[in-house]
């Protein structure tokens, strides 16, 4: 008997393994892929019908159509943030073209300048919150708007986003369509702690900020927190038992190990972490899903007990993250989502046969006994030829 996509899923979750691979194409917004990789795959599979839509404009991802997601094997679809980048809703669609040259449709609030370079900027109201270089597949943020932020006092006088009713009420009439797909409901939440300082202070200011200020970190953190434990109860409120994951954000890690200590990590951001989880755990049934890039093997432990069940992307290509040493050590208390195939330093060098092997082998190691859902290290980048999309997919197909 051929068991349903959101089965498959949630035997993983539950760390049995299912009688098939349970897959993710391209369910959330590190699990993806790029646009104009996405319509050559389309291109490629003969699958002319439908619309890239590009959902995330900051990393440029298409949101994989049903017939797509069918090929390819997926058993997830997203349930986004009603504006998942840049504050721009993703309600209404306008027609543009990608880089490339193909058509496609973005959210109709975007709205960007061109320079005589070619370059793309993005405006909010007059202030300039990023750049796309002509280059470039990617907008890259450069506005912090707590840069000249010094004292817990200017800090009080900022502003703390919140989740509106009109985003309430997108995430209820969504979450309760997604459910009758069949497919598992991975909804995004953020909850960012370390991302969300680095984004509002500015990279450098705040990692020496961690070290050199941390009263005002904490005081930054509590803020921040305070506004996610607001939001989480109206969140699942509004999602009910319409998901069976709940995303969470924040990369620990850099390709050489964490970065910060754990001791640091233990002081600083595991309560605000720790806040958020447990409260998913006690008041939902959805699984805590952290995307949480780079090496962090020796984080892994502090997270586990901070309440994170699902560790994405699985980045087995930074230091300390061996496939086989990660199952053994955390396989019990974590699911792996993702590991499934290094993009960084073997794919995009690889044969399309030297894909497959990786590919198996590294399914070997994470599938065994459940807790493993297949899906490659992020996002697939534009430059991903769709024979190596299809010699990832397809060797995980093999297992259905």
């Amino acid at each position: 008997m051929t068991s349903l996509p959101r089965d498959r899923v949630l035997s993983s979750l539950a760390h049995r393994e299912p009688d098939q691979l349970a897959i993710d194409f391209g369910g959330m917004r590190s699990t993806g892929i790029n646009a104009i990789a996405y319509g050559r795959l389309k291109r490629h599979i003969g699958v002319s019908s439908g619309a890239i839509r590009v959902y995330d404009i900051f990393q440029q991802l298409a949101e994989p159509e049903p017939e797509v997601l069918d090929r390819m094997g997926g058993d997830v679809v997203q349930l986004h943030r009603l504006c998942p980048s840049f504050g721009i809703p993703i309600t209404e669609w306008k027609p543009d073209t990608l880089d490339d040259g193909t058509p496609c449709l973005v959210p109709a609030g975007l709205n960007p300048v061109r320079t005589p370079d070619g370059d793309l900027l993005l405006f909010h109201e007059k202030t300039l919150i990023a750049t796309k270089p002509k280059s470039s597949d990617y907008y890259n943020p450069v506005h912090h708007p707590l840069a000249d932020v010094r004292t817990p006092e200017d800090l009080d006088r900022t502003k703390v986003w919140r989740i509106s009713e009109e985003e309430l009420s997108y995430l209820r009439d969504t979450a309760a369509r997604l459910r009758q797909t069949g497919y598992a409901v991975l909804a995004s939440f953020g909850g960012n702690i370390l991302e969300a300082g680095q984004l509002d202070f500015g990279y450098e200011r705040f990692m020496y900020m961690l070290g050199a200020e941390p009263d005002l970190c904490r005081h930054y953190f509590e803020r921040i927190t305070a506004g996610y434990m607001d939001d989480l109860p109206r969140y699942l409120e509004a999602v009910g038992d319409n998901i069976d994951v709940i995303q969470f954000g924040d990369d620990l890690g850099s390709q050489s190990g964490p970065q910060i200590s754990t001791r640091m990590y233990k002081n600083l951001i595991k309560p605000y972490h720790q806040a958020q989880y447990q409260y998913v755990r006690k008041h939902s049934k959805a699984s805590v899903f952290l995307h949480c890039c780079g090496g962090v093997w020796p984080l892994i432990p502090e997270l586990i007990d901070a309440g994170v069940q699902v560790l994405n992307p699985v980045q087995i290509s930074a230091k300390g993250m061996d496939p086989a040493e990660l199952k053994r050590e955390f396989g019990k208390d974590l699911v792996f989502w993702g590991g499934g195939a290094n993009m960084q330093t073997f794919v995009p060098t690889a044969t399309v046969d030297e894909v497959r092997d990786h590919v198996r082998k590294l399914i070997d190691i994470f599938a065994p006994g459940g807790g493993f859902v297949f899906n490659q290290v992020h996002n697939i980048q534009a430059n991903v030829p769709p024979e190596k999309i299809l010699a990832i997919y397809d060797t995980a197909l093999e297992r259905r």
